[in-house]
């Protein structure tokens, strides 16, 4: 079965607190939104530094969460000196610590990952795909950098919508780009 490919790019989901340090009363606006149920891309941007480097403008994802988490690629771990750890959306056991600067304050903390491959569904999703006890996939790339992609994690939540995530180096190591269509495997 084919399912639609969304390629993430690095971004951070911040708890309200982390938020009104950053922002203060500033208001979160959506800008457009994603593919998940309730998820956005907001107007507002961030610098993550460490000792080593910064990379500025990283997107603020909506709605605000009861944790932040930066989530990065490993090139943007090689520039920044991290060596962060491949986590699940919410995992943060030894995050790397990062300083996250915003217009109104600046915070650091431990909550730089690597998200994980995965597949995103809800549970009828997960029951007509007979994945019901299945926690890892793989996904078969068509491109001109063709691949079978190991380690896939299936997420399912009660709003999910079916779409596999990637971030920027699995992507663009593979050619393929938001949109793309990639081969489930189980």
């Amino acid at each position: 079965m084919e399912v639609v490919l969304g390629v993430s790019n690095r971004h951070i989901h911040l708890s309200k607190e982390d938020y009104i340090t950053l922002f203060g009363d500033e208001e979160l606006v959506k800008v457009r939104d994603l593919v998940q149920t309730g998820e956005f891309a907001s107007n507002l941007f961030v610098t993550i530094a460490t000792s080593k480097n910064k990379i500025e403008k990283v997107r603020v994802l909506g709605p605000l969460r009861s944790y932040t988490q930066v989530e990065l690629s490993k090139t943007d771990c090689y520039f920044l000196g991290l060596d962060a750890p491949i986590r699940t959306s919410g995992d943060l056991t030894d995050a790397c610590s990062v300083t996250i600067i915003g217009p109104c304050g600046t915070l650091t903390k431990n909550c730089a990952i690597i998200a994980n491959r995965h597949l995103h569904l809800n549970h009828e999703d997960r029951v007509r795909l007979g994945l019901v006890n299945v926690e890892k996939i793989s996904i078969k790339v068509k491109s001109n950098k063709s691949a079978i992609l190991n380690d896939v994690y299936v997420k399912e939540t009660p709003q999910g919508v079916l779409e596999v995530h990637l971030d920027t180096d699995d992507a663009n190591g593979c050619f393929l780009k938001t949109g793309d269509m990639v081969e489930l495997i189980f």
